[in-house]
């Protein structure tokens, strides 16, 4: 018996090397290991080996075995390898300068809906900055006057790191750089500061109709003298305006965001409904779209401005309940299900 499973090793090796698909290899495998295989077939029969002879055949099978079952993923992976080389190989080069063919998708709406508000703060004079996902607790809280401990933090169920940063929950942690980044140019040559920073925002939320985990805001900010709440009101209809291209109902009502003082929150009516009340906006017939106001003198501080001579105005706002209000999506789960059936009816309009 000795004899017939060292046979058994030195044909599987041989075997193997010659097989060329993963078909053969199952067949290979059956043949050797099945039920009815070759080396199961000699197993059946140790019951006729001697009691010293059985533990000593019992260990060679089993290293047999063993040793099958490795070379049998050896050629396994080996022929994957070259099943995926080949398929590579058979791929038609790709140009990345070509030109990008628009009819084989769409853009998300959310992308549709910043772009559109981007142009429109460019041609009032904005800049467009980008800003990190992942930022430290001072940019995110303590430069916008929310220190450790301050009752606001609660408003957000914030994801921390391991390192101790945190993936943003609010586009205003970009503030404090942004006045960093253009306050010489305040300051020395008088130019305003006017900037918007759209961008992804992360928050624990217990996800329904109107609240996810994971949306979009653009945040926006115009500092120089003499800028009051006038000018903050004149550039939210402007852009309101635009983007729905028609008259849209708005309120405004006092609001606390500790990074502006006064602050506002803005609300338009709800476009799904028609300001009847539907799931989307809790049935109120208004939707949170704009918390706004004066940026807090502390603020400016952190960012190196002196608020006895500067103000400036920051507003907040949700590209992503925009979108829904713009494209009539009526829950907010659909922008990030990734369904083509339901993001690919959208396009550009312009």
């Amino acid at each position: 018996m000795r004899e017939k499973l060292e046979a058994i090793r030195q044909n599987a090796e041989a075997e193997l090397s010659k097989i060329t698909s993963a078909e053969q290899i199952e067949n290979f495998r059956v043949a050797v290991l099945g039920k009815k295989g070759e080396l199961t077939s000699i197993l059946k029969t140790m019951g006729k080996l001697s009691a010293e002879e059985r533990p000593v055949i019992g260990q060679l099978a089993n290293d047999v075995r063993t040793f099958i079952e490795d070379k049998i993923t050896e050629k396994t992976n080996e022929i994957k390898e070259k099943e995926t080389q080949r398929e590579i190989d058979s791929m038609p080069i790709f140009d990345i300068s070509a030109p990008s063919d628009l009819s084989r998708g769409s853009y998300h709406p959310i992308t549709l809906v910043q772009r559109e508000c981007e142009r429109i703060f460019k041609s009032m004079g904005f800049t467009v900055e980008d800003y990190s996902e992942v930022v430290t607790d001072y940019e995110c809280f303590e430069s916008l006057n929310i220190p450790k401990h301050h009752p606001a933090r609660d408003m957000q169920d914030t994801y921390y790191l391991e390192n101790g940063q945190l993936l943003k929950s609010q586009t205003s942690a970009a503030q404090n750089a942004i006045y960093k980044k253009y306050k010489d140019a305040l300051i020395n040559d008088g130019v305003p500061i006017k900037a918007i920073f759209p961008g992804r925002c992360f928050r624990n939320e217990a996800t329904d109709a109107c609240h996810e985990n994971t949306f979009f805001q653009m945040e926006g900010v115009m500092v120089d003298k003499n800028i009051s709440i006038s000018n903050l009101i004149y550039f939210m209809k402007t852009m309101l305006s635009e983007v729905f291209r028609k008259d849209i109902k708005v309120r405004l009502r006092p609001g606390f965001f500790p990074f502006v003082e006064p602050g506002f929150e803005l609300d338009i009516s709800c476009l799904i409904c028609g300001g009847e009340g539907c799931p989307s906006c809790k049935h109120s017939g208004w939707l949170e779209l704009c918390p706004c106001g004066m940026i807090h003198p502390e603020v400016l501080k952190a960012g190196g401005i002196d608020p006895e001579e500067y103000t400036g105005f920051a507003f907040g706002l949700g590209l992503t309940r925009l979108a829904m209000m713009k494209y009539g999506v009526k829950d907010i789960r659909d922008l990030n299900s990734g369904s083509l059936k339901s993001l690919s009816q959208f396009t550009d309009d312009e």
